[in-house]
């Protein structure tokens, strides 16, 4: 187990002679395992047709996942590529759905760098501090732009969440005094045309 390589954990789940990265890939393979035990006990080797058949299901529902599922099906695929009465068009590739090179570039960690030279300042260390100071900048450039909408928003006519109570009670007051004018209006010309209520 190779600790440079970031596979310090590879080998902790075995199934069938496989070593999986995870429990749940080992249950994956135990599994299929059992499933491959299944299909041998009823499968007729004297009927290739049949077992064609079979391939190609396993195959087209992606039945098998794991090596031991693929081991299976490449045993099936050698037996038919022997059989003389199937087509070798007939039997279908085993996919294999997962890339190799993108798996192992996750997984392998890189060899961490060495300074070259004691005296001179790192790299990571630069835009480390650069990026904060960026980051400062961002935050003060936001906190201005906060406290402007506060101040325009105060000191706008226009109803909004800081003032609307003030806006409304505004306007009520306004209303009731329209009102109580009118009111009076009604009643002075009640009294010249000498109408009582």
């Amino acid at each position: 187990m190779d600790d440079k390589n970031g596979l310090e954990d590879v080998g902790r789940f075995s199934a069938e002679g496989y070593s999986f990265y995870t429990e749940k890939d080992a249950a994956l393979a135990e599994n299929e395992k059992r499933k491959v035990q299944y299909l041998e006990a009823r499968m007729d080797y004297d009927h290739p047709e049949s077992i064609l058949r079979i391939y190609n299901k396993a195959i087209d529902e992606r039945i098998f996942k794991s090596p031991v599922g693929h081991f299976f099906l490449k045993s099936l695929q050698d037996y038919l590529a022997k059989q003389p009465g199937i087509a070798k068009e007939s039997i279908a590739d085993i996919p294999m759905y997962v890339s190799f090179a993108e798996e192992l570039r996750n997984t392998v960690k890189p060899a961490p760098r060495r300074p070259e030279s004691r005296g001179t300042r790192s790299k990571p260390k630069e835009a480390g501090a650069n990026g904060l100071m960026i980051s400062v900048i961002i935050n003060l450039v936001l906190a201005v732009a906060v406290i402007a909408m506060f101040v325009i928003t105060l000191k706008t006519d226009q109803p909004n969440i800081l003032n609307y109570e003030k806006a409304i009670t505004n306007r009520y007051a306004a209303w009731e005094q329209e009102l109580t004018e009118r009111e009076k209006a009604v009643r002075v010309k009640e009294r010249e045309l000498n109408i009582e209520e």
